[in-house]
């Protein structure tokens, strides 16, 4: 009997493998592994890896190579031995300087490019599969169905198959294990530095020559605000304008290391992460960029130098827009550009031709410029007799001549031979009573006689009507019908951005599907190191590839977690349905290339396979497979020794302090009331390791003293920082608030948000114009500090059922004014996430809740997610499908109580929420 049909179901990459790698409870074991204790701290790459680039230029940037750097520290040294009068050494650093100079402008004094090596840990798990299963019951098949397997209830949730046994480690095994084990395939969101994360897959996972294809959609300049987005429900982004600043710590540093020399920080960016890109390709495989015009020039030969000129294939021209606005002119085009691992000429890269249909329109009315009736008549479309009598030229109104003329064909009159002399080809051939020679040193396409007696090629096309002659030459009837499409070329009209954004910088899904088809197949890796909302992943997907993208904005990785586990997809029948095999790639829609030899040999036409159209199953409805959400060591919480030796050695922190204090005092603390609003009247800065200033501000019963613990710049305060603050502010016993500053904070820290007797201990986040001093327009000094809530999570028993639920009840916000906690709207949250058999190493997203935004959009989200919605669309399913919508369990998705769930002695339940900002807090909840 055949395999029973799901009528929800995801693709599963089962013969794909990946490097098992720790999850972030076990943050530290790996440190054990032989791979990790026994493997460099940095990887050097070659700053040009092509050997054989012949006389290719070079692209040159200030500090592309490190001489500019150690000739600024030379200088350094020369001017502090000129005053501190040491001559003999003075002398000595001059001849060194003088040598660096001309080094600096005659040879290559550094050939490679040294990269940390860091640790990815899982996260999270989700499986959106799962997830909508829940949303649906199977009810008994429809007396019709001949297939019993349609009534078949789903598998349990089985999470160390779906996660490719990632989870199932015995706890012993765990650290030898890591990294020298391979677990089942499951794709990844990551978050961190794309340099370092693709350099960690490099080289600490060995997946040098895995991926098939690179898209990267890096910022197109260098403007400031332009790829950023503050909250997860609002894209309104306005380059320039100072509200739309980036909040994310990371992404200024980026921005301050990064763009500091403008261009030349440009290149250098975007150079660093594609020597990595080259590595980790397939010698098959394609890297694409995409990039507007305002540096496109700079990014082909910045290419040039990474991959080679050799291995350049594309350049597209994406149009975008059809209106100008600018003064002169102003492009309408994006350009996505293409480079192979390997040379052009070698033949390595995989390689799949695109089709669209030719338009019946005034250009190819130009190409096709005849047109037959079906009585054999022939006129040209431009100078054309209509049915009223009129002369018309039909190329201004291609819809007319169909209209007109509703059988018509149109065809253009093809040569019909070509170079060289054959036997049996370059003879004369009579036609109609004429005789038409090839020419001198020419033959005819096919056959005017055969040795075998069969009928000769001409003779077949004159039969089928498919010769027309003209005065001196004889010509092959090429009908638009033979084969009404064309290959795609690197001219892409009619894209623009994409449809429905939820994302500030979003492409269009079109871009990408292009780029994926002509270059892999399904089961093929695609990597992202520029992930926005998620397109590629979401293309990847769709397409049944394997995917990795990466971004540093928690914003960007929560819309594009959201909109992976909310998306739904075609079905495409596979070609070995049976086991579900992806490699073997989906069933094609093909169609007839009718041509002169298939005709003139009496052949079947060849067939072109159109590798955009997969047949589609619709009695299926498909969603996203399992996937894990990572995150990178490098953005661990800074330790509280850490955090003292940044306090040490950033010269500049005086001044960020000192700014900190400034708008503590015109602005004060936001409490998420407008009412609530505590306002510093004196700070005074302190010396003490955990605390490092105390203020006071006016309270109903008079004025209170408050400590301040200031967290890292660009990092994550940390749990130990926090409790060693806590310790500090106890033992002082002077204080009645603990504010806690930082731009973000340890998962799980909002623990501590909590009242301790004397004191209130409070998580202020940090807003984002304190890290914009000298960048802001102006001066802004609202709401720079806002507390974070707690949420206020309850677990409610059925104890008769044997079941219980979690309910978010709120947000939990101290007020100093009047010392009470105060209940908020709980959509500040976002969206939250239940694990409710938690096993303490590994979250596993069992059910998902939607709180933030417009219910609307959610319903409309609903809609789109299952097609189910209408009545219409309802009845359909519910005969087709064999499913019924558990309407309960719909509206609970947008809401704060959670689906029952069973209760194991002894287990624990953990709950995720994530705020409009992107921030999240995890609580374990123990169950007796």
């Amino acid at each position: 009997m055949a395999a029973p049909k799901k009528p929800v179901k995801a693709y599963k990459h089962k013969d794909a493998t990946r490097a098992h790698i720790p999850s972030g409870e076990e943050a530290g074991y790996e440190a054990g592994s032989d791979k990790v204790a026994g493997g460099p701290e940095q990887v050097r790459l070659p700053l040009n890896p092509v050997l054989t680039r012949g006389q290719d230029p070079e692209l040159f940037w200030m500090h592309k190579y490190a001489t500019d750097e150690r000739l600024a520290g030379l200088l350094g040294e020369l001017e502090s031995a000129i005053k501190a009068g040491s001559h003999d050494e003075a002398r000595l650093l001059l001849e060194r300087t003088r040598e660096t100079i001309q080094q600096r402008y005659t040879l290559r004094d550094d050939d490679s490019r040294a990269i940390d090596i860091r640790s990815l840990y899982r996260h999270e798990h989700v499986s959106p599969e799962t997830l909508i299963r829940s949303l649906h019951r199977i009810v008994e098949a429809m007396p019709e169905a001949k297939d019993a397997g349609d009534a078949e209830q789903p598998d349990l949730f089985a999470p160390a198959e779906l996660f490719g046994n990632a989870i199932a480690h015995e706890e012993l095994d765990k650290v030898s294990d890591y990294y020298t084990h391979s677990d089942g395939w499951t794709n990844r969101l990551i978050q961190g530095d794309s340099h370092l994360v693709m350099t960690s897959l490099l080289e600490r996972e060995g997946m040098a020559g895995q991926v098939q294809c690179i898209y990267i959609d890096p910022p197109y300049g260098i403007k400031y605000g332009s790829n950023w987005q503050m909250r997860l429900n609002n894209r309104t982004v306005t380059d320039g304008k100072d509200e739309d600043i980036s909040g994310e710590p990371e992404q200024i540093k980026a921005f301050r290391d990064t763009w500091e020399l403008g261009i030349h920080s440009y290149l250098g960016y975007l150079r660093d992460r594609l020597l990595v890109a080259r590595a980790l390709l397939h010698e098959s495989g394609s890297c694409f960029v995409q990039i507007s015009d305002e540096n496109v020039h700079l990014v082909r030969c910045l290419m040039d130098e990474v991959f080679g000129s050799e291995c350049f294939y594309a350049e597209f021209l994406v149009k975008k827009k059809g209106s100008q606005k600018a003064e002169y002119i102003e492009a309408v085009n994006d350009y996505v550009i293409w480079y192979g691992r390997s040379p052009k000429d070698s033949k390595l890269t995989k390689f799949k031709a695109l089709f669209e249909r030719v338009a019946l329109d005034s250009e190819t009315l130009t190409e096709y410029k005849y047109a037959e009736l079906p009585d054999g008549t022939m006129f040209d479309v431009a100078n054309a007799k209509s049915p009223d009598g009129d002369v018309f030229d039909y190329r201004l109104s291609p819809r007319r001549l169909f209209l007109d003329f509703p059988k018509v064909r149109i065809f253009r009159a093809n040569p019909l031979t070509s170079g060289g002399v054959r036997k049996n080809q370059s003879l004369p051939f009579v036609f109609h009573g004429q005789t038409f020679n090839p020419g001198s040193g020419n033959c005819w396409k096919t056959t005017v006689q055969t040795d075998d007696g069969s009928k000769p090629g001409m003779t077949v096309l004159a039969e089928q009507k498919r010769l027309i002659a003209g005065d001196k030459q004889l010509r092959f009837k090429s009908y638009h019908d033979d084969f009404g499409y064309q290959r795609a070329s690197n001219w892409w009209d009619g894209l623009g951005g994409a449809s429905n954004p939820v994302y500030v910088v979003q492409t269009n899904v079109e871009i990408v599907k292009r780029c994926v088809l002509m270059t892999t197949d399904p089961g093929d890796l695609i990597l992202d190191p520029t992930c926005g909302s998620g397109t590629t992943a979401y293309v990847a997907e769709q397409w049944g590839r394997r995917w990795i993208t990466i971004d540093t904005s928690r914003i960007a990785l929560n819309i594009a977690k959201t909109r992976l586990m909310t998306a739904n997809f075609p079905y495409y029948e596979l070609y070995d349905q049976d086991h579900c095999d992806l490699r073997l790639g989906f069933q094609y829609k093909k169609v007839p290339h009718i041509t002169l030899g298939s005709i003139a040999n009496n052949e079947p036409p060849a067939e072109e396979t159109l590798y955009d159209q997969p047949k589609v199953d619709r009695k299926r409805l498909r969603v996203a497979g399992p996937f894990t959400v990572e995150t990178l060591q490098s953005y661990e919480p800074v330790s509280p020794e850490e955090l003292a030796r940044q306090r040490e050695s950033d010269s500049e922190l005086a001044n960020f302090e000192d700014l900190i204090f400034e708008h503590l005092r015109s602005a004060g603390v936001k409490t998420g009331d407008k009412r609530e609003n505590a306002v510093f009247t004196r700070i005074d800065r302190l010396s003490h390791a955990s605390l490092h200033a105390e203020g006071w501000y006016p309270a109903a019963e008079g004025e209170k003293k408050a400590y301040l613990h200031i967290g890292p710049k660009f990092g994550t305060v940390s749990k130990q920082a926090v409790t060693e603050a806590i310790k500090a502010c106890r033992d002082r016993r002077d204080a009645d608030w603990l504010l806690i500053l930082g731009f973000a904070f340890e998962s799980g820290l909002l623990e501590t948000t909590k009242n301790f007797g004397s004191f209130q201990v409070s998580l202020v986040r940090m807003h984002d114009d304190l890290m914009q001093q000298g960048l802001l327009k102006k001066d802004k000094k609202a709401a720079s500090f806002v507390t974070i809530g707690e949420p206020d999570i309850r677990l409610h028993r059925d104890e008769k059922a044997g079941t219980a639920t979690v309910e978010i009840a709120g947000l939990d916000i101290y007020d100093p004014i009047q010392d009470v906690v105060n209940s908020r709207d709980v959509h500040d949250i976002n969206y939250w996430m239940l694990d409710d058999d938690y096993d303490g190493s590994n979250f596993v997203v069992r059910q998902v809740f939607f709180c933030g935004g417009d219910k609307d959009e959610f319903k409309a989200w609903q809609k789109g997610l299952t097609k189910l919605a209408a009545a219409k669309t309802r009845k359909k399913a519910e005969q087709t499908l064999k499913i019924e919508i558990d309407e309960e369990a719909f509206e609970s998705l947008y809401g704060h109580i959670s689906r029952p769930f069973a209760i194991k002695p002894g287990g624990k339940v953990a709950v995720r929420v994530i705020s409009q900002f992107g921030e999240e807090t995890t609580k374990i909840l123990e169950l007796e």
